[in-house]
């Protein structure tokens, strides 16, 4: 399996978990600790850290140092390569179904039993 198929193994397998995909849309208004992403949880600041080592495993978030704070941020590019993975299988399907379409829509393919 190459590094990106692996990237997008692990990122998918980080956003399994409502926990997880709620930290990456709080972390997408902005940079915050974990103690901020632990607020509207309730579990303790200790589980949401392994919440966010994970997404950090997954390349989706990347911890920072500011004086004393230790901010979490989210990572654009790795939702993008999950976003273009989607795409590519979204464009496949929907060219399926168009020739399904044009399949079933001309008489002249059909037969009648």
């Amino acid at each position: 399996m190459s590094t990106d198929d692996e990237l997008v193994d692990r990122g998918f397998a980080a956003l399994a978990d409502p926990v997880r995909r709620a930290i990456v849309a709080r972390l997408g208004r902005g940079p915050a600790t974990v103690g901020e992403l632990a607020a509207p949880f309730e579990i303790s600041v200790q589980a949401v850290s392994k919440h966010v080592q994970v997404l950090e495993h997954a390349g989706l978030v990347t911890k920072g140092r500011q004086a004393q704070r230790r901010p979490v941020r989210l990572e654009p590019a790795a939702l993008e390569r999950l976003t273009a993975w989607i795409d590519g299988h979204r464009l496949l399907a929907e060219q399926r179904y168009r020739r399904l379409d044009a399949v079933l829509g001309d008489p002249s393919r059909r037969r009648d039993t």
